[in-house]
């Protein structure tokens, strides 16, 4: 490696906008996020859907039966000679 091209690689503060804070390793001496494993959602369990159109109870209607059936296309009969 060549000498004095590369940054340096330092002992980092993330601070999360929840006001949880770790350390990690960066070339920035300080880093903030907006948010972090301890607010997301996701990570929390406290995952809500917003569905003001009903979108999800219409999907949910649409695929009850398990399968894709009401999306496909009634098959011809085969013509008999």
């Amino acid at each position: 490696m060549k000498a004095e091209i590369h940054p340096n690689y330092q002992e980092t503060t993330v601070t999360c906008g929840c006001g949880n804070t770790f350390t990690t390793r960066s070339t920035r001496p300080e880093l903030k996020l907006d948010i972090c494993n301890a607010c997301h959602p996701f990570y929390t369990g406290k995952l809500k859907f917003v569905d003001t159109a009903g979108r999800i109870d219409k999907f949910q209607k649409k695929f009850a039966a398990g399968s894709y059936a009401s999306l496909q296309k009634p098959k011809k009969a085969k013509k008999k000679k």
